[in-house]
């Protein structure tokens, strides 16, 4: 890469291509002496019940603790593999909306200059409902964005 980045935000929502993302956004973060930001954002939209109606507080309070342990689980994993310090690599929990959180709200309260996300996390038929949280990243960015479609392990020229 040419150009050298210094705060790398890795969103992730369980799916395999945001762990893949993950795992490339590690070896860039290297390759620059970077810090990773690690991100799940909780769709408020899905604290909306059945009937119109909300997820109790308590519910609530326990995706949030769900996402926290999975980001911590992540990031420790990330750093035992790696070799890397503490101070390298930080997890964050947002609400709201996925595609302005990451494509916006986050890389300017923390400064990112590069987004790397997964090609996407839904399936074919949600991409149709809702729209590609990658698509629209990809569009709106304030930073540079990276769509990660290999494994940097399997990568294989064409």
């Amino acid at each position: 890469m040419l150009q050298e980045y210094n705060n790398i935000l890795v969103p992730v929502d369980g799916s395999k291509e945001a762990e893949l993302a993950l795992k490339k956004a590690v070896h860039v973060a290297k390759m620059n002496h970077a810090h990773v930001d690690i991100l799940n954002v909780l769709d408020t939209k899905q604290f909306i019940g059945g009937y119109g109606g909300m997820l109790s507080g308590d519910a609530i309070y326990q995706i949030s603790e769900d996402a926290q342990d999975y980001l911590e689980n992540l990031a420790n994993e990330i750093r035992h593999k790696n070799d890397m310090a503490e101070e390298d690599i930080s997890i964050h929990v947002r609400f709201g909306n996925p595609k302005t959180v990451i494509s916006r709200d986050f890389p300017k309260d923390h400064k990112n200059d590069l987004i790397m996300i997964g090609a996407t996390g839904l399936s074919a038929m949600a991409r149709v409902l809702v729209g590609s949280v990658t698509e629209y990243v990809n569009q709106n960015a304030l930073c540079d964005v990276l769509i990660v479609k290999t494994d940097a392990d399997n990568q294989k020229p064409e």
